[in-house]
């Protein structure tokens, strides 16, 4: 089989490449407790690591339309797997040869850049692919990332016991296997894009167009829900329930990330079946629950099956939404995939951050809590959305707004 000429490779590619992102983002979190005693890192500069990691990815898509087109995706693609595993290598190194808190901005810089560049390219080269059923695809490509979430879990907490988490550098120096694996992969493999059939509208166009925005916001929700609580739940249940590390990734960080799997996968499935906004309301609404229950609940058992809730039901929200902005807005393209992109990633930079600097003030409990905001807010949007789709009388396709002229 050829690998040049096999979309299948394409797509294979880029799930691997969900599975570097879960990486990225779970890892650290992971030794927030473990920088804060070897470093003395406050949890408010753990909040300024989480708000830099995802301010770059948010820098990245605001100016990714411009450099992909004249780069063109295999540079891009390449470029993705090689910043992270700088970023990697530089995690293992740097904060033994320099300060530490700049050593590890420094590699959160590098490997931010990679996880930004993978955001805004994969799903419309998945969209873009030769496949069937792109929901369901879209979806299960999103699973990996929690795939890959649950993987560092499982290996982290395997590593932390037999060697003990103060050797934690050599894991990330193991790490960067994985993005150097996927920079072969995409130096070969076929390469399809969003745009190819003239049918797109200009980023300018989009601009104008409230849907889009409308679209961005839901995006920027979404990523506030489910990146407030997956960010901060390892240091929740080690600290907020008094659960040994051994133990507490395996209840809070893999509960969480196999629950989300789980729901991605389904949903890939089932999708179908399903009308997108009616699926997202009773998803945020879920989510409400279990904030409420993490953050509310004197038992720890409860907490961690809010946290599980949240897992399952925050993992639709960002690529349930991509495919109902795409099915809403179809000549998007990749501009209007780089728009959901920066909506997703500000709430990834706002919603955590404002979750850790409430924590400093209070406690990781009632920081986690004020986090409910988010889903509360998505489930009235799409409660409005859902209304007035009844209203015009519009059972499928777009929205009673404006489209893109």
């Amino acid at each position: 089989m050829n690998l040049r000429n096999n979309y299948k490779f394409t797509v294979a590619g880029c799930y691997f490449g969900y599975i570097v992102q879960g990486v990225i983002l779970s890892f650290l979190p992971l030794l927030y407790v473990q920088l804060n005693g070897e470093f003395s890192i406050s949890y408010d500069k753990i909040s300024i690591i989480i708000t830099i990691t995802f301010l770059l990815q948010l820098l990245i898509d605001v100016f990714s339309t411009g450099f992909v087109t004249k780069l063109g995706y295999r540079k891009c693609l390449v470029a993705s797997s090689t910043c992270a595993l700088i970023g990697f290598i530089g995690l293992c190194f740097l904060p033994y040869h320099m300060d530490a808190f700049t050593g590890i901005i420094i590699s959160v810089l590098f490997y931010s850049t990679g996880c930004g560049l993978i955001e805004v390219l994969i799903s419309p080269l998945v969209e873009a692919c030769p496949t069937k059923n792109k929901t369901a695809h879209m979806c299960l490509l999103h699973s990996f990332y929690c795939w890959g979430l649950l993987f560092t879990v499982l290996v982290s907490t395997a590593y932390f016991a037999l060697f003990g988490i103060e050797n934690w550098r050599w894991l990330a120096l193991g790490w960067a296997v994985l993005p150097f694996m996927n920079v072969f992969i995409f130096l070969f493999c076929p390469i399809y894009t969003a745009d190819e059939e003239g049918k797109t509208v200009p980023p300018k166009a989009l601009v104008k167009n409230k849907t889009v925005w409308l679209v961005i916001a839901l995006m920027f929700l979404g990523g506030c829900a489910e990146v407030s609580i997956s960010q901060w739940m390892s240091v929740f249940v080690e600290t907020g329930l008094n659960i040994p590390k051994d133990y507490c990734d395996l209840l809070g960080t893999c509960i969480f990330a196999a629950c989300m799997g789980v729901s991605r996968v389904g949903f890939g499935l089932l999708s179908n079946k399903m009308r997108l906004e009616r699926l997202l309301a009773a998803a945020s609404f879920a989510a409400v629950i279990g904030y409420l229950m993490i953050g509310l609940s004197p038992y720890a058992w409860l907490s961690i099956a809010g946290c599980a809730l949240c897992g399952f039901s925050t993992a639709v929200l960002w690529p349930a939404t991509l495919s109902f902005g795409s099915k809403t807005i179809p000549e998007g393209g990749t501009s209007l995939f780089a728009f959901m992109a920066l909506g997703g990633d500000l709430g990834c930079v706002i919603g955590p951050s404002a979750v850790g600097f409430i924590a400093d003030g209070t406690s990781i409990q009632m920081g986690i809590l004020s986090g409910v905001v988010f889903p509360l807010a998505l489930f009235i949007l799409f409660t409005v959305i859902i209304a007035k789709k009844s209203f015009f009388g519009k059972k499928d396709g777009g929205l009673p707004l404006d489209r893109p002229q």
